[in-house]
């Protein structure tokens, strides 16, 4: 039995054949229908969700199993003072996967601990979020071809960006990868990621507060919002949550061929009008989650 906590619970070969296998389910769907008749998904969902808990949902239907679970922390024993671990021991007698969202940081690891069936960390505070990096792998891959060799801007809330995190440590496996770190000075990326990711791994990086001339050179701008729930105090946020915002005219100076990633949900760091526009990819991002989630529940299930 194998869970997925972090993405370097996943070598890169296991990468590449769940990129192949979603890649197979986008082209040849009705040979996935019935893949996981009789199993049940368990979605427990203690923090808020919309694109992660639907795809899984959608993931597990599609491949002809069931779901079970919650969307919100009041709704389950929680409330009433039950632990994780309990929680996860009881919906493990329930269930044959679980995809669990936690705000605590290491609470799907403690899961795991205890589970009878396989744990998916589908985000734990602003730690990790795996099963979106293997999105915006999927994504990446699809938009431009190939990862080795990219040059990738992150840019906003860099510091308690879980999936900025995740896919940083992801793209540390790839060939010559080139990062971008755009943000204001509070939230730059944590020293830990930068040591123990980038310099450990002679990652080329670069660090700056310029999006303009930033995003003349890059192949890949991944955006993201400046989260509300993670600041101690609002007036942090209200001075910070506007520091970037990309407009049709900054566009204007960017690469032909740039592709705009999302990890959703978007505030305001993206105008609407740019929607329209062949480089935003974040809508066919978010579909490329339930495919990727696909492939995830079966691997972990074991289905051939």
């Amino acid at each position: 039995m194998r869970h997925l906590i972090d993405i370097l619970d996943l070598s890169p070969a296991e990468i590449d054949q769940l990129i192949a296998t979603a890649n197979d389910i986008i082209d040849h769907p009705a040979d996935y229908a019935e893949k996981c008749h009789g199993k049940k998904l368990a979605t427990l969902f203690f923090e808020p969700s919309t694109r992660t808990r639907l795809s899984f949902e959608t993931a597990m239907y599609e491949l002809g199993g069931h779901v079970i679970g919650f969307s919100d922390a009041a709704n389950s024993s929680t409330s009433k003072g039950e632990t994780v671990g309990d929680t996860i021991q009881v919906v493990s007698c329930y269930a044959d996967i679980i995809a669990m969202r936690h705000p605590k940081e290491g609470a799907p690891m403690v899961a795991s601990q205890v589970s009878g069936v396989p744990i998916i960390n589908a985000g734990d505070g602003g730690h990790n979020h795996p099963t979106q990096t293997l999105t915006d792998l999927l994504t990446i891959t699809r938009e431009k071809g190939h990862i080795d060799g990219l040059t990738i801007g992150f840019c906003g809330d860099l510091k308690f960006g879980r999936t900025v995190h995740s896919l940083i440590t992801a793209l540390s496996r790839y060939k010559d990868i080139k990062i971008v770190l755009i943000s204001p000075e509070e939230l730059r990326l944590p020293e830990y990621v930068k040591h123990e990711v980038l310099e450990h791994n002679n990652m080329t990086y670069v660090e700056t507060q310029d999006l303009d001339s930033a995003m003349q050179n890059l192949d890949v701008l991944y955006m993201t919002r400046v989260q509300k729930e993670r600041f101690f105090n609002e007036a942090d946020y209200l001075r910070l949550k506007d520091s970037y915002i990309l407009t049709v005219d900054r566009m204007e100076k960017a690469p032909a061929t740039m592709s705009v990633l999302h990890p959703l949900p978007r505030v305001n760091e993206i105008e609407k009008a740019l929607d329209s526009d062949p480089r935003a990819c974040y809508f066919r991002q978010a579909l490329c989650g339930k495919y990727i989630r696909m492939a995830l529940i079966m691997k972990l299930l074991e289905v051939k």
